[in-house]
């Protein structure tokens, strides 16, 4: 049984803060679930859940108190509508996870078709005689040494969605650990003690089963992207970001809908029909989770003020997620991310990048013919040209310096 939950004094804006950071989580482990068919991660995600229900309850609490009247109740009236969102991101995801361990019918073969890029997520215990315990993650210099990152730590029921190089890792500690196949193995058995024995390769039973596989890894890095503007477009006042949000939302619904439509199809091939009953939820899902996002900036949509204890926090923070378009003949145009060394020039991480014209060779027989076409977590080789949108997350004087570059218009 859930344990009470007793209000404890917190900023809303803190709270917005850690909802977002679990909500992304939870997205990317629930679908990291069903890829790699993994149980254990699948469990995570319903622990993870529970810690979501914890900050609504708390956020709630939180908001009831900030307001005294009745243009309070008006002006955090859309915040109560983001933790309603988020509540609806937490159970679409836990539905998700629960196809693994519900066996509610997934082909075997799903995770010996994931493309080669696709990193590996394993959950790993901290035993006391690890050499990691009793240490930091910068003492430790895990990603520099073996490319493998500590995505999320479990301490019992507290989690760190977010853990950085001051964290500490103790004896008992649930690590979740991303990275490459090659070196996953040798990081899990440092960790645990325990050998490492990676999942035996099934035969695909399924005509086509690449392209499935690539377009669930879509819907979950789109999901992911959908959620992280959502806040942020909610936690730095941007209508430009909300803006993108519903440019996203549909792009996502309609890859949902080519997704299903490939499963029904896909059903009169197979034996057993029922088989496949785990990626219609799959699909159900992630059309909960794109509309829930869109939920979440509803409010700047609306053009609705923000409330102080929003505001306050937004005029504090010095990080700004931003909309940047490239102009013509502009630094940018016609060169790529690594060769305009965007991220040293300007300090930006761009999380990523809209086109306004979809690419031929971009999309799969399942993705949505839509106009615009999405790069979802570019790299250095992003090719970058006039008329492309940059989404990117930094500080105010470096997105000063990234529409410099892209020629923008103040």
């Amino acid at each position: 049984m859930p344990g009470r939950v007793e209000y404890e004094p917190a900023s809303v804006k803190d709270l917005l803060a850690e909802m977002k950071d679990t909500a992304e989580l939870l997205i990317d482990l629930s679908y990291s679930a069903v890829l790699h068919g993994s149980p254990a991660i699948a469990e995570e995600v319903l622990e993870l859940e529970e810690r979501m229900d914890v900050l609504q309850l708390r956020a709630r609490m939180s908001l009831l108190l900030a307001a005294r009247n009745p243009e309070d109740a008006e002006a955090l009236a859309p915040v109560l509508g983001i933790i309603g969102a988020a509540e609806k991101v937490s159970d679409a995801s836990g539905d998700i996870a629960k196809v693994v361990l519900e066996e509610a019918g997934l082909p075997d073969a799903i995770r010996d078709a994931l493309p080669e890029a696709v990193e590996r997520l394993v959950r790993a215990e901290l035993a006391a005689s690890s050499a990691y315990a009793g240490r930091t993650l910068a003492d430790v210099n895990l990603e520099t040494e073996t490319g493998v990152r500590v995505i999320a730590v479990r301490r019992g029921g507290d989690w760190n969605p977010n853990p950085g190089p001051t964290t500490a890792l103790e004896a008992g500690d649930v690590l979740l650990l991303r990275g490459p196949e090659e070196s996953i193995g040798d990081v899990y058995e440092r960790a645990t003690g325990a050998t490492y024995d990676p999942p035996e390769p099934a035969d695909p039973d399924i005509a086509d089963l690449e392209r499935a596989v690539d377009s669930l890894v879509l819907m979950k890095n789109m999901s992911e992207l959908a959620v992280d503007l959502a806040y942020g477009s909610v936690l730095f006042d941007s209508d430009d970001i909300a803006e993108e949000v519903v440019e996203l939302e549909a792009e996502v619904d309609a890859l949902e809908a080519r997704f299903e439509a490939w499963t029904l199809r896909a059903a009169a091939d197979v034996a057993d029909p029922v088989s496949l009953r785990g990626l219609v939820q799959i699909a159900n899902a992630t059309e909960v989770i794109s509309d829930a996002a869109l939920e979440i900036s509803e409010g700047v949509l609306r053009g609705l003020d923000t409330h102080v204890v929003v505001q306050e926090a937004v005029e504090e923070s010095d990080e700004v997620i931003v909309r940047v378009a490239v102009a013509p003949d502009s630094d940018l145009d016609g060169t790529t991310l690594g060769d305009a060394a965007v991220k040293t020039a300007t300090g930006m991480r761009v999380i990523a990048v809209r086109r306004p014209e979809a690419d031929a060779d971009a999309a799969s027989g399942l993705r949505a013919d839509t106009e615009d076409a999405w790069v979802i977590q570019p790299g250095p080789a992003t090719a970058l040209r006039a008329g492309d949108v940059l989404l990117a997350k930094g500080t105010r004087a470096g997105a000063e310096r990234l529409r410099a570059l892209a020629g923008a218009e103040d």
